[in-house]
């Protein structure tokens, strides 16, 4: 069945592609010259028409992975073998996945976000028609296979009182949080990948008012928002010549000019962290997320990736700029079970040396 599997889906693929037919028409095509050769079952015909379906238009043999709701991400380190995450857990699944197939799968999908990855580009990482993100890395860059990364986002935008009921968060550390953005505080959602730290942010920002007026950014679309005056924006790399990067430093300059009530940057990663905080210290209220082990740690980060903006930052400059910017930091942890939970709140001394002062619960 594998074999005719890959022989009527190069078949179909030619035909649609020569004849100028419909992917479609050319599957019956196909399947009318398969099964005049020999008959097949019912079952058979059904199998085949959706494995060559999956061949040509979706996620070829990854499909039921990607229509599990269990499964967060789905990564491929070398042929015949499939690794996923689902409720927390990394599972291994071994799959007739061949290295022509990979490299067919991948081309595919980066077809579909109009980018590239090639020798001169070997990377990529950009966000699929049905919105979860695709990351690759292409030899020689890796040793010798090819590395696609799939993390699949939930469609979902959970509320504040779903993560209390899941137990992210406490009531008190709700209430806390959720009065304190509505007095304008600026707050900084840390921890490591896969926290919770988006999903928290989505579900703080869908405590606000319905006034509000909400203009993310991001390197590529995650956050969620339930608001009705919200603008996302995200970056975008170069083209073959070069041309037309905008970066996340642009945007957060961008997004000031387009009348927010509230700034919201998806992950800081560099030097737009400058330009975060001097928007924050102008008046506008902010959230982001950063990734760290811990509060502290992140606040060492923020006193860092403003650096790399130029030579002429200093300590000195950035001390104050960040006391008088960013308010609350909150710590995100993944639990050994897979389940996430918010595990301190810290606020910023606003005398004397730059440090938090934990929240109590």
């Amino acid at each position: 069945m594998r074999d005719a599997l890959n022989l009527l889906s190069r078949k179909a693929r030619l035909g649609a592609l020569e004849g100028e037919m419909r992917i479609s028409d050319s599957i019956e095509s196909v399947l009318d010259d398969f099964a005049e050769a020999g008959e097949i079952t019912d079952f058979e015909e059904n199998q085949l028409r959706v494995g060559i379906q999956r061949s040509l238009q979706g996620f070829g043999v990854l499909q039921p992975l990607i229509d599990d709701e269990s499964v967060e991400e789905i990564w491929i380190n070398r042929p015949n073998e499939v690794r996923f995450a689902a409720n927390g857990e990394h599972q291994k699944l071994s799959i007739d996945l061949s290295q022509p197939e990979i490299r067919t799968l991948l081309e595919r999908l980066v077809r579909s976000t109009g980018r590239r990855i090639d020798r001169s580009s070997p990377f990529i990482d950009a966000q699929l028609e049905n919105g979860f993100r695709l990351h690759a890395v292409i030899p020689d860059i890796t040793k010798s296979e090819i590395s696609i990364n799939i993390r699949k986002f939930s469609k979902r935008v959970f509320a504040v009182k779903d993560l209390v009921s899941g137990q992210v968060l406490s009531e008190s550390q709700a209430e806390f949080l959720v009065g304190q953005l509505r007095e304008g505080s600026n707050i900084l959602i840390s921890g490591a990948t896969q926290a919770g730290k988006t999903t928290l942010l989505a579900a703080l920002i869908g405590s606000l008012e319905q006034t509000e007026r909400i203009v993310s950014v991001e390197d590529t679309f995650e956050l969620k928002c339930s608001l009705p005056d919200w603008v996302a924006m995200q970056t975008r790399p170069p083209s073959l010549e070069g041309k037309g990067e905008i970066d996340l430093r642009r945007l957060v300059k961008e997004s000031l000019r387009m009348r927010p009530t509230r700034l919201v940057v998806g992950e800081v990663r560099g030097a737009e962290a400058l330009d975060m905080l001097i928007a924050l210290n102008s008046g506008i209220p902010g959230m982001c997320t950063i990734h760290a082990n811990s509060s502290h740690e992140a606040l060492q980060k923020l006193k860092t990736l403003p650096l790399l903006a130029g030579t002429n930052i200093s300590n000195e400059f950035l001390e104050p700029v960040i006391r008088s910017s960013m308010d609350l930091f909150v710590h995100c942890k993944r639990l050994s079970n897979g389940n996430r939970r918010v595990e301190e709140i810290c606020r910023v001394s606003k005398h004397g040396e730059l440090s938090l002062i934990r929240v109590e619960k």
